[in-house]
């Protein structure tokens, strides 16, 4: 009974949405809940946000004098969607809004017909439906008769034609059909790493329980990598000079944007060849070591202290990243703001516990508040944005005000384009270098040994460098040398000391110490410990500044309005994976690239990865 009520509730939000929103925007949410009520599968959503957000452009698109449709009469890749053109029957507004209604609510029907959750995002889409007069027994596509409902169909039904042969592969519900995994799952649970057996490639695991992000469960035993032929989906603006083919066992791989190879080991390799492999991982490590407020540092979170960083600052090498990442304590090389420029105050500083504030951000960027992933995460950040009493929608901050459903259907229509290509080169890249996660590359170091003293015993070139304090070896006596010493030599880690130590999430914090390296776990739930698809490049940071470019273009300022976005964070109210944070707190943020670098700093606290060169530039 209080599932059905809570569905009835959510149902009745929906429809209160009618007041205050514009047809796009009510159907925007519906999408965004059916994704939370969907598997975590960011290229299928980016996907999914990208088409319901032509289908309702091109509704409104196909009723207004001056704008041109994107998918009606034109070809996109090697799809062609006749359209001869319709007329208003009844006022523009009214017949924009049915056809947009018609079109998106076919493509949700489709689209998640097989989620896990299906019945409660239909009964949503159904509340709004009829909540706004529309007749679900209407099917025709046949718009010659000027009906908006039936060019909503049409819409509908071409752009499902157009996605069964876009090469996502979406019949066979975006089921890989070439790529083969290079080494053996791991089971978290078990020490080490026995069936790694090439430690630059991506290993999945092999989990008794798991559930993805979205919580849903997935079956046990090895995950496979999501999406690694996603690079051959049809893009919306990357262009053919953008592209390189690779081939691998005779299949290719579309790589958009190649930013070359991230840093490999040789595990014979006497040089220093293999010190960006082992610095980045250890960073990882060492960055975990912060996710304890019992450290007491604290830190200021307000754009006063957090953000501001140049264009030409940002790392473009593998090794540039040791100047931009604070390896110790934290955080990167973003200094802040002297005041608010739109305002002409300074920002009041905001200080918390660095505990607090890097096991929130990594909560918080994972996957979205509320489990829409990272693509539907930035649609909540616009729709945020949009509702600012001080935002002047203004396409590129130009010209006249636009009313909210024009204004709805263009923001929607960019920012979905921004993260469809985002995926699609984020992911080719993925699944061409298919690079080790974490977890994989700490464990394979700590079983190897140390590389700073080639006359020990337990020296390794493909071993941890040591880091006094942070990095160790395990010695007679030590608490984690085992009962016979089983463990001496081993590499210790001073980090989060992972999900074993903690029973109540609600009441639990699993601290910091030392832990055998082979042990050790990233800031994740233990039914979900890592993504299921390759490190590099970071898909995070690739959509997150992706839709940050689009929101300062659409906007017309790199400034959220006044100068500051908030997420506020409850004491005790937030975190999944144990107890916290320990205070009130806020994430802040006062450009929109601000929030994209503070993504990119929530993958290292959370263990996800380190390689974050790729900023994805919108023409």
């Amino acid at each position: 009974m209080k599932k059905y009520f809570c569905l009835f509730i959510i149902s009745l939000t929906f429809i209160q949405l009618k007041a205050q929103h514009s047809a796009a925007r009510q159907w925007n949410e519906i999408v965004l809940q059916a994704i939370r009520n969907d598997f975590a599968r960011p290229t299928v959503h980016a996907r999914n946000l990208f088409h319901t957000s032509i289908a309702m452009y091109d509704a409104w698109a196909a009723y207004d004098e001056q704008a041109q449709p994107y998918f009606l009469g034109n070809s996109i890749g090697n799809f062609t969607c006749p359209f001869e053109g319709i007329e208003t029957i009844g006022t523009i507004k009214s017949d924009q809004e049915e056809a947009m209604s018609y079109a998106a609510y076919r493509i949700i029907k489709h689209r998640f017909r097989l989620s896990p959750r299906g019945a409660a995002t239909f009964q949503l889409a159904d509340s709004l439906f009829q909540a706004l007069g529309y007749d679900q027994n209407f099917t025709s596509t046949d718009y010659s008769k000027n009906e908006p409902a039936a060019l909503g169909n049409y819409i509908a039904e071409q752009l499902i034609e157009f996605g069964l042969q876009d090469g996502s592969n979406e019949a066979q519900d975006y089921a890989n059909q070439y790529y083969q995994r290079a080494n053996g799952p791991l089971n978290p649970t078990e020490s080490g790493n026995r069936f790694l057996f090439d430690p630059n490639r991506w290993q999945p695991l092999s989990l008794d329980v798991a559930f993805d992000q979205a919580g849903n469960p997935v079956p046990a035993g090895a995950i496979p990598f999501l999406s690694p032929e996603w690079g051959n989906v049809t893009p919306f603006a990357l262009q053919d000079e953008d592209l390189t083919i690779y081939s691998r066992r005779g299949n290719d791989y579309y790589v958009y944007h190649d930013p070359g190879a991230p840093c490999y080991i040789d595990p014979t390799a006497e040089d220093t060849s293999n010190d960006e492999y082992k610095w980045n991982f250890s960073l990882v490590s060492v960055w975990a070591a912060h996710l304890d407020t019992a450290d007491q540092v604290m830190w200021d979170i307000s754009p006063a202290s957090i953000g501001n960083i140049a264009i030409e600052d940002y790392p473009r090498t593998i090794e540039g990243l040791r100047d931009f990442y604070h390896f110790f304590e934290g955080g990167d090389i973003s200094e802040g703001y002297t005041i608010n420029p739109i305002t002409r105050e300074p920002y009041r500083p905001q200080i918390v516990p660095r505990a607090d504030y890097a096991r929130v951000l990594a909560e918080f960027w994972a996957d979205g508040p509320d489990s829409e992933t990272p693509p539907g995460h930035w649609y909540t950040i616009l729709n945020y944005v949009n509702d600012q009493p001080a935002l002047e929608k203004r396409f590129n901050g130009q010209g006249e005000l636009l009313d909210d459903l024009e204004w709805d259907v263009k923001a929607y229509f960019v920012l979905g384009g921004a993260v469809h290509d985002a995926a699609i080169a984020a992911w080719g890249i993925k699944g061409w270098y298919d690079y080790i996660r974490p977890i994989s590359a700490i464990r394979y170091m700590g079983i190897n040994g140390q590389s700073s003293d080639t006359t020990s015993r337990y020296y390794s070139p493909s071993g941890f460098p040591i880091v006094e304090g942070y990095i160790e070896l395990i010695e007679s006596g030590d608490s984690l040398a085992g009962i016979n010493n089983e463990h001496v030599g081993k590499i210790k880690l001073y980090t989060w000391r992972g999900p074993e130590y903690i029973n109540d999430a609600e009441s639990d914090i699993a601290g910091v110490g030392w832990i055998r390296a082979e042990d050790w776990w990233p800031y994740q739930q233990p039914t979900f410990v890592t993504p299921p698809f390759a490190g590099y490049v970071s898909g995070h940071s690739t959509f997150s500044r992706a839709a940050a470019e689009v929101l300062t273009l659409l906007t017309g300022d790199v400034y959220f309005p006044n100068g500051i976005g908030i997420f506020k964070i409850g004491q005790n109210e937030f975190l999944k994976f144990e107890q916290g944070p320990s205070v009130d707190m806020e994430l802040q943020w006062a450009t929109y690239r601000d929030a994209s670098d503070q993504c990119s700093l929530s993958r290292i606290w959370g263990g996800a990865f380190i390689h974050q060169l790729m900023i994805f530039q919108v023409d």
